[in-house]
């Protein structure tokens, strides 16, 4: 599974302003939603932020991966933020979280889901490559520096 199979250069946000965590699963939310109607933007929210009150997403080393599953997808969508600032998202090691990969998988797609998650977790691990996509001046260029690393595999 490759992450540009999951994520297109439109659901890529460079620069989100909010500065808390349900604000940023907000505004990411809101953003899925413009690109996709068939997803409500209201319930993308209320699934991302009850996911999140089970435990932090956020998976450490300036990464949180916001995810959960909606009825009214038939496949998975993803879409990726980045704080470039970072932000507090209570996350496993205790630092600033600055990229923000949600994923919104159908009802029916545990399979799929848990191998996107275990995909973009594994090459999100990569410090070089975070480096990258935090450095990228756009959304364009941290689409091409996913492209390049998902050529590696």
């Amino acid at each position: 599974m490759k992450i540009v199979d999951l994520l297109r250069r439109e659901l890529i946000v460079p620069s989100v302003h909010a500065g808390d965590k349900r604000g940023i699963l907000e505004e990411l939310a809101t953003h899925v939603a413009t690109q996709n109607p068939k997803i409500d933007r209201a319930g993308l929210a209320r699934v991302l932020i009850e996911r999140e009150q089970l435990a932090s997403t956020a998976i450490g080393e300036g990464v949180a991966i916001p995810h959960g599953k909606l009825a009214a997808v038939s496949e998975i969508v993803a879409c990726l933020g980045r704080v470039p600032g970072g932000v507090d998202f209570d996350s496993m090691d205790g630092q600033p979280t600055f990229l923000f990969f949600v994923l919104v998988a159908p009802d029916n797609s545990t399979g799929a889901h848990l191998k996107a998650l275990a995909r973009i977790s594994r090459v999100f691990k990569d410090a070089e490559f975070r480096k990258r996509l935090l450095a990228a001046a756009d959304a364009d260029a941290m689409y091409r520096v996913i492209a390049d690393e998902d050529a590696k595999y």
